[in-house]
């Protein structure tokens, strides 16, 4: 009697450990790549990129005008006169690089913040579904290689960005 009983808490606890895992992975690449958000932020960062760059080249012209006509009154200037709004144009054109600087290096760091924003939303989204749907672990595929091989019928990156665009909603 014993014997059977042992036998069958065994019965079950190798059953139990037999239990079928739910295992898929995704391409990550795939996945930020056609997710609406992040195409959405790349055109709204090109939009103001295009922008940024029609003031600079829009104040560098009307910087070079300036300056053209300081060389053309130079000669009717004194050389203290001269060097004195020779040093007044370099300031300008110091400000002006600064400032350009600064404002690209601004756009820059708002970019990466958005894009921080949409991996953190792809991996909350992901995670949600695989405790959704029912998957012990869903990998990421990447150029690094954590998934060197995987079964085409387990790759579940289609379905991912199509649940995870149909979930976004632009602001």
């Amino acid at each position: 009697m014993k014997n059977i009983v042992s036998a069958v808490v065994l019965l079950i606890l190798v059953a139990s450990c037999q239990q079928q895992q739910k295992i898929a992975f995704i391409d990550n690449g795939e996945v930020i790549n056609k997710y609406q958000m992040k195409i959405d932020i790349e055109d709204k960062y090109k939009l103001k990129d295009d922008d940024f760059k029609k003031r600079m080249d829009s104040v560098g012209r009307d910087f070079q005008i300036e300056a053209q006509a300081f060389q053309a009154e130079s000669q009717k200037l004194s050389q203290a006169k001269m060097q004195e709004r020779y040093q007044e144009l370099g300031q300008k054109r110091q400000v002006l690089e600064q400032r350009f600087q600064m404002e690209q290096q601004s756009m820059t760091e708002a970019f990466n913040t958005e894009m921080d924003s949409v991996v953190s939303k792809v991996k909350e989204f992901v995670a949600d579904y695989g405790k959704t749907n029912g998957y012990t672990f869903i990998l990421g595929k990447n150029e690094a290689g954590s998934v060197m091989y995987g079964k085409e019928s387990e790759d579940i990156t289609e379905s991912i960005i199509t649940a995870l665009n149909e979930d976004y909603k632009p602001e």
